[in-house]
């Protein structure tokens, strides 16, 4: 049995999804060679999220002026949407390579199929990063524990998550 056979008019809301490219395209007018960015999410109720960052931190101006350009270049007339623009929070997993790139000589945490580490990321490529960890540790030989300075090398692919480490010191 169908609903409209029970005398009840069926009303859908057909809505047309903005084209993800078209909002990258009008994001990436307003960055400069120090902004990158992070993410696009357009639900299917034209909810626009957009996450961008920089190399030297966003500030409000930045991402107004996204915000502006997004919103003056679609039509509301033509689809109605929410825009959301913003940077990535502090304690949300990196995303995209660039993230690795601006926190290199800092702190972070990564967890892997098999391990959670946390110390400083040293350096990044596209394949991958190098994460050196600091720990206390027995060592063979010696009565008390001793500083063990570790390098992983770590794949991207191989990497589950990875967040910066906030530090108030």
């Amino acid at each position: 049995m169908f609903l409209g056979d029970l005398g009840f008019p069926i009303l859908l809301e057909v809505t047309a999804m903005i084209a993800k490219e078209i909002i990258e395209k009008l994001v990436r007018e307003k960055l400069d060679e120090r902004m990158f960015i992070v993410e696009i999410n357009v639900s299917s109720t034209n909810v626009i999220h957009i996450f961008v960052d920089s190399y030297d931190g966003m500030t409000i101006e930045q991402c107004i002026a996204i915000s502006r350009n997004v919103e003056h270049n679609l039509d509301r007339e033509e689809e109605d949407f929410a825009l959301e623009v913003s940077s990535p929070g502090l304690t949300e997993s990196f995303k995209v390579k660039e993230q690795y790139i601006k926190y290199t000589g800092k702190a972070i945490k990564v967890v892997t199929e098999d391990q959670k580490l946390e110390g400083l990321l040293k350096s990044t490529s596209d394949e991958g990063i190098v994460l050196e960890t600091s720990g206390k540790e027995k060592v063979e030989g010696q009565k008390k524990k001793q500083l063990v300075v570790k390098e992983y090398n770590l794949k991207y692919d191989d990497i589950k998550s990875a967040k910066a480490v906030i530090s108030f010191k």
